[in-house]
């Protein structure tokens, strides 16, 4: 065999390998983290990033308490029925309250909180009504 048909079947040989591989790579199932483990914070600046932060984190913290994962609490919250979380209403109501709540005060210990807004944030996650929380119905007019 010529050089050159050895490279040709090198090449061949090399493209078979990567397209097996890239095949199991799309076939495999997804790593979900585990949410009681730390992960990396959210990046980014400002109120956004924040308020990222403090979501993950509380939906992590949450997850954690039912003993399952934060994308299946998620997907449960949004009402997909394939997704079922192992626990009442009530459960996941006060886990996802005890979760943010959290969160909120590890924000203020990082500064991404300021602590005098802490008091009227954790007064309205205690409050709203929990689907109301899940959407973002966060708004002063909810302290009064």
């Amino acid at each position: 065999m010529s050089s050159s048909g050895a490279v040709v079947c090198f090449l061949l040989a090399a493209a078979v390998v990567l397209i097996t591989v890239e095949l199991a790579a799309m076939h495999s199932p997804p790593r979900i983290a585990d949410p009681c483990l730390p992960r990396a914070a959210f990046a980014g600046h400002g109120v956004d990033a924040a308020v990222q932060r403090v979501v993950l984190d509380g939906l992590d913290g949450a997850a954690c308490r039912l003993g399952t994962s934060r994308e299946r609490l998620v997907l449960s919250l949004a009402g997909d029925k394939d997704e079922h979380v192992p626990a009442s209403g009530a459960e996941v109501d006060a886990a996802v309250r005890a979760g943010v709540l959290r969160a909120l005060d590890e924000a203020a210990a990082r500064s991404d909180v300021l602590g005098i807004a802490l008091p009227f944030l954790r007064r309205l996650v205690r409050e709203l009504p929990i689907d109301e929380l899940i959407r973002g119905g966060l708004g002063l007019g909810n302290l009064f």
